[in-house]
């Protein structure tokens, strides 16, 4: 009978260090490209993120971001318009889809009306819940003050809706806490 030589290297040893070299390649390349690109990406989010502080609050020429303490635990960020047109609230509340599931966006005026809501995104679902990002519903909130009157919640859609107003309605309490602090 004949002894087999030992073929370890070729068969076990040798793909491995294949692969490896390959995951290796392909790692060094992948974050040289995340290097390259981060600068482009993360000038994009800014000139998306102030575009979208500009729809919700048009008259402002600029903002500010402004630390506040003791917010609303909703409102995630708060920005001053830099020439006095008011503020715009960004906001991360529930949802039907669950905890944090829903990011807006709320401009209101230095006279405390609300000049526009907008969906960034939601978890809602289809055709209930996500009619709180669509235009009928949105759009019921311009001019709006802190009482929200006039203000209704979409038929079967009760518990998104509900959690958009409520939300809302802490944009108005940051409102005031934003205003007393550049007094």
């Amino acid at each position: 009978m004949t002894e087999r030589k030992s073929d370890l290297w070729p068969e076990y040893l040798k793909p491995i260090v294949v692969l490896v070299a390959i995951c290796l390649v392909i790692s060094a390349a992948l974050a040289f490209t995340n290097d390259f690109t981060a600068p482009a990406i993360a000038k994009a989010a800014k000139e998306t993120a102030e575009s979208a502080r500009l729809e919700v609050l048009p008259e402002a020429d600029s903002f500010e971001l402004l630390e506040l303490s003791n917010l609303p635990e909703t409102i995630t960020a708060v920005y001053a318009a830099d020439n006095g047109a008011g503020y715009v609230f960004m906001i991360t509340c529930d949802g039907y889809g669950g905890a944090g599931t829903m990011n807006l966006i709320c401009g209101i005026n230095a006279d405390g009306l609300i000049t526009a809501c907008k969906t960034l995104s939601h978890k809602e679902t289809a055709g209930l819940g996500s009619k709180t990002a669509e235009a009928d519903f949105k759009n019921q909130f311009i001019g709006s003050d802190a009482s929200l009157s006039g203000v209704d919640a979409i038929t079967g859609a009760t518990i998104s809706s509900g959690y958009y107003i409520s939300a809302v309605g802490d944009a108005f309490a940051a409102f005031k806490i934003a205003q007393e602090a550049q007094r």
